[in-house]
C-alpha cells in the first residue's frame, strides 16, 4: 500500500495547477538544502581533526559530550522547521483500506527529512575514523545504532509534539521553554552538565556496546506513540465528536467568555496563532524580543532614555508590528466566509484592538522585572504599552485594509516570503518612526519628561477613542472588501 500512496501524492502533485510554481520552490529548497548538507559533511568528515585541535588527548571526552548537546538543539529545530507528513485521509476513509496502512504511510514518509541525515553525516565519520580502528568494530556499531535510535526518538518526538500542539498551542510553547530551560540550567545557571550526562552514556558505550540498546528502544517506544495516537485520530468525524461534546462554547478561554461574542472571536484568533507555524512564530517571537532589555539596558553606551523608547515600544508592541503586519491575510482562506458570515465587522475589529490588548498587557507583564534597573524605565515601558494599544493598533489595522496578499497558514515562517509586498514596508515606516517624530525634538530641546508625558497622552486618547476609530475603519474596509476578497482569491 505504501507504493500506492506514493503514486498517488505524485499523481495528485503533477495535476495541481500549482505544480511549475511548487517546482521552482522545491528546486530553490533542494539547492538550500544540498548546500548545508554540503557545509555538516565537511565538518563531519574534519570534526576529529576539529576536536584535536580543541581538546587535544581529551578529544573522546569532548566528542562523546556534544552528542546529547546536539540532539537537544536538533529538538528544538524540529519543533519550528520539520514539516508534519500529510496524507489527503478522506478518500480513503471510505475505500476498503486498513487503518494501519494509513498510518505506517505517514509514519514511513516522516523519516525522509533533512535533519535526519545531519547526525549521521556529522557523527557517523568520527566512528569509522577514530572510534572504530581503535576501540574495534562492536563499539562502532554500538555508537551508529545509538544516533540511528537518538534520531528516530527525537524525529517521532517532535511529530508527536507538533500534533498535539494543533490542538493545543500551550503544548508547543511548554516543550520549547523546556528545551530552553535545559539549556539555560546548563550554561548560564550551572545547575547540571548536559555534556557530562552525554559523556556518561556514549563514554561508557565504548566498553559496554548492549548499552546501545537504549535508545533504540526509545526509538522504537516513540514511533510506536506516534503511531497509537495517529491510529486514534484518523477518523476527522470522532474527533469532531468529542470537541463537540467537550466543549460548549467556540471560545477555551474562560477570561474571553466576558467579552461575548467579540470573545468567541480573540478566542478563535488565539486558536489560529498557536495551531499554524507562521503565525505562532511570530507568537514566539515577541518571547524572545523580551530579552531586548538586558542587551540594551546593560550596555552603558545604549542606557539613554531614546534607547529606552525604541526598546520598551518593541518588547510591548512587536506582535502588534510582527502579527498585524498580515492582518486579515491569517483568515485569506476562509475570508469569503466572514463576509457572507453572520459577524459584525465592527465586532470583528473590536476583537482585534482587543486581542492586542491582551498580549501586549502580557507583554508588559513580563517586562516588568527590568525596573530592577530604575523607576524610570518601568514608567517609559508603560507610556509605550499605552503608544502600541492606542496608537500602532489603529495604524495597523488601517493599513490591513489595504493589504491584498493571502497566505498559506500550513507552511513554515523559515525562507516563507508568501505575504510579503510593500504595503508591509510601507507599514513599518509609521509604526517606527512616529514616535520619535514627536519625542526626538522635544529631547534635543532638552524637554525630554515632556516629550514622553506626550507620547503617553496620545496613546492615551487612542485608547479613549477607539469606538471612534473602529467606525472610521469599519467603513473603510466596506469600501474595499472586494477588492481585499480577491486578493485574498490568487494564489
Amino acid at each position: 500500500m505504501t507504493s500506492t500512496f506514493l503514486r498517488h501524492e505524485l499523481k495528485a502533485f503533477w495535476r495541481s495547477k500549482n505544480t511549475g510554481k511548487s517546482i521552482a520552490v522545491r528546486i530553490v529548497m533542494g539547492l538550500l538544502i544540498l548546500y548545508f548538507l554540503a557545509i555538516v559533511s565537511v565538518i563531519g568528515f574534519g570534526l576529529d581533526k576539529f576536536l584535536e585541535k580543541a581538546a587535544g588527548k581529551d578529544m573522546m571526552i569532548t566528542y562523546c559530550g556534544i552528542i546529547l548537546l546536539y540532539y537537544l538543539t536538533d529538538l528544538f529545530s524540529r519543533l519550528q522547521l520539520q514539516d508534519l507528513p500529510t496524507l489527503r485521509v478522506q478518500p480513503y476513509l471510505q475505500l476498503p483500506v486498513k487503518r494501519n496502512s494509513l498510518v505506517r504511510y505517514l509514519a514511513f514518509t516522516a523519516l525522509f527529512s533533512v535533519f535526519n541525515l545531519w547526525p549521521f553525516l556529522l557523527f557517523v565519520p568520527f566512528v569509522f575514523k577514530v572510534i572504530a580502528p581503535v576501540s574495534g568494530g562492536l563499539a562502532a556499531i554500538a555508537f551508529i545504532a545509538s544516533i540511528a535510535g537518538l534520531t528516530v526518538f527525537n524525529n517521532y518526538l517532535a511529530l508527536y509534539l507538533k500534533r498535539k500542539a494543533n490542538l493545543n498551542g500551550w503544548i508547543f510553547l511548554v516543550a520549547a521553554a523546556v528545551i530552553i530551560l535545559i539549556g539555560l540550567s546548563d550554561f548560564l545557571w550551572h545547575i547540571f552538565s548536559i555534556r557530562n550526562f552525554s559523556y556518561l552514556f556514549f563514554g561508557n558505550l565504548i566498553h559496554y556496546p548492549v548499552l546501545a540498546i537504549v535508545p533504540v528502544i526509545l526509538g522504537a517506544a516513540m514511533y510506536y506513540l506516534n503511531f497509537l495516537y495517529l491510529k486514534d485520530n484518523l477518523y476527522l468525524e470522532e474527533l469532531g465528536s468529542r470537541k463537540v461534546a467537550r466543549y460548549k462554547n467556540s471560545t477555551d478561554y474562560p477570561l474571553l467568555n466576558h467579552f461575548g461574542n467579540i470573545g468567541d472571536l480573540v478566542g478563535n484568533e488565539l486558536k489560529l496563532i498557536f495551531r499554524n507555524k507562521r503565525s505562532r512564530s511570530a507568537f514566539i517571537m515577541g518571547l524572545f524580543i523580551m530579552f531586548y532589555g538586558l542587551i540594551f539596558y546593560t550596555n552603558p553606551k545604549m542606557s539613554g532614555e531614546g534607547y529606552k523608547v525604541f526598546v520598551s515600544m518593541f518588547m510591548t508592541g512587536i506582535f502588534i508590528i510582527n502579527y498585524g503586519q498580515f492582518m486579515y491575510s491569517w483568515q485569506a482562506s476562509h475570508f469569503d466566509g466572514l463576509l457572507v458570515s453572520k459577524v459584525n465587522f465592527v465586532d470583528f475589529l473590536k476583537a482585534k484592538y482587543l486581542l492586542f490588548t491582551i498580549i501586549s498587557t502580557l507583554f508588559l507583564l513580563l517586562t516588568t522585572p527590568y525596573v530592577y534597573f530604575g523607576w524610570k524605565t518601568l514608567v517609559i515601558e508603560i507610556i509605550m504599552y499605552m503608544w502600541n494599544i492606542g496608537v500602532n493598533t489603529t495604524i495597523v489595522l488601517f493599513f490591513a485594509n489595504r493589504n491584498y496578499k493571502r497566505m498559506d497558514l500550513s507552511r513554515g515562517a523559515a525562507f516563507n516570503w508568501e505575504g510579503i509586498g510593500s504595503n508591509q514596508w510601507i507599514l513599518s515606516l509609521p509604526l517606527l518612526i512616529t514616535p520619535f517624530l514627536i519625542y526626538g525634538p522635544l529631547a534635543l530641546l532638552h524637554q525630554a519628561n515632556t516629550g514622553l508625558a506626550l507620547l503617553g497622552l496620545i496613546g492615551l486618547t487612542g485608547v479613549l477613542t477607539r469606538g471612534f476609530w473602529i467606525n472610521k475603519l469599519a467603513a473603510d474596509f466596506y469600501n474595499k472588501r472586494y477588492t481585499i476578497a480577491e486578493g485574498f482569491r490568487n494564489k
